[in-house]
């Protein structure tokens, strides 16, 4: 899983300021692990987190000119006053809105082909509520921002991975019922077509699916409901007559065991709970969500912002530091030296 090298640097997005994305930020930068990126976000708000160094940029030209020691933050134009001196913790409209801003800035320098990837630092869904952001959270943003005007949407879906689970996601944020009522023949194919089209530009020649059934038991051939007859197991056949290496629908209880143990490389679940349980047990800290189909590299720490421990000096940046890795693996940016 290796895309041809490159040197432009990762840009990272701050995360909500009121959480630990600035935290953990910090805290990578201090183990060496942001020689290679610009961080969108506010100063202020860096430093507090613990990053005492940094200097503002504008520009990719600009880095080079970034003093040994200090944390490059992209001046990210349009952020609301004060975000320093938000209380930690806390719901707050403000952190939502720097949040979003911090978001298209990064992403607009990946687009215009200044950095190799984006990887986005937690954002608290009910702050960007409160701050009008019309989007529940990242993955739908970052659909929208990769929307050229006058086009639909690109089809997107989630995938969480470590080095032993790569899980993609039919359905992602919305009710259990209405995820239930989202779930047809064409949904479960494009995501069969996106998770082997992107598995092939991650550099998987022959990517071999698992797809896990919605029913107990993978219903049991319609006993313990119908799905997995009516359109789950057709769509499998669909994507293998297109040459996809798919196989199922499997029982959900055992198919992400068979996948840990070598049997397949991707699994693809119905819904959001159902595909992530497996993969964060397995351990958050090594967790990495990747966006597939988008036209850039995105990925994103297994956590969220963390409330209940921001400002509190135990945040463990090793999602962060495993979400970096992915985003130079999977785009091609060189690593920090040393």
């Amino acid at each position: 899983m290796q895309a041809p090298a490159t040197t432009r640097p990762l840009v990272v997005s701050m995360g909500d300021a009121a959480g630990i994305g600035p935290e953990i930020i910090a805290r990578a930068f201090e183990r060496g692990a942001l020689a290679d990126a610009v961080v969108a976000g506010d100063a202020a708000v860096l430093r507090r987190a613990g990053a005492a160094m940094t200097a503002l940029i504008d520009e990719p030209a600009d880095l080079a000119a970034v003093p040994p020691g200090c944390l490059p933050v992209l001046a990210v134009p349009g952020l609301p006053e004060g975000l320093a001196a938000l209380p930690l913790g806390r719901v707050d409209a403000r952190a939502g809105a720097a949040a979003a801003r911090c978001i298209e800035c990064a992403v607009q320098w990946v687009r215009r082909g200044d950095a190799a990837a984006v990887v986005t630092a937690p954002v608290h869904k009910e702050a960007l509520a409160a701050a009008g952001v019309p989007y529940p959270g990242h993955t739908e943003m970052l659909q929208a921002l990769a929307t050229a005007p006058g086009t639909a949407p690109p089809p997107v879906r989630m995938m969480l991975a470590n080095d032993e689970l790569r899980v993609v996601l039919v359905t992602i944020h919305v009710a259990l019922r209405r995820a239930l009522d989202l779930l047809d023949f064409d949904s479960v194919l494009q995501t069969l077509v996106i998770t082997h089209e992107s598995a092939r530009r991650f550099g998987f020649a022959a990517p071999r699916i698992a797809v896990a059934g919605l029913n107990p038991h993978a219903g049991e051939g319609g006993l313990f409901g119908d799905e997995e007859v009516r359109f789950i197991s057709p769509a499998v056949q669909a994507a293998r007559a297109r040459g996809i290496d798919a196989e199922g629908p499997f029982a959900p209880d055992t198919v992400f065991m068979r996948a840990r143990r070598g049997e397949f490389d991707f699994v693809v679940a119905m819904t959001h709970d159902h595909g992530l349980i497996p993969v964060k047990y397995l351990g958050v800290e090594q967790g990495v969500n990747v966006t597939l189909g988008l036209p850039f590299v995105r990925t994103s720490p297994d956590h969220g912002t963390a409330f209940d421990i921001a400002g509190r000096g135990v945040a463990d940046p090793a999602s962060l530091l495993a979400a970096l890795a992915w985003a130079r693996r999977l785009s091609g940016a060189a690593p920090p030296a040393g």
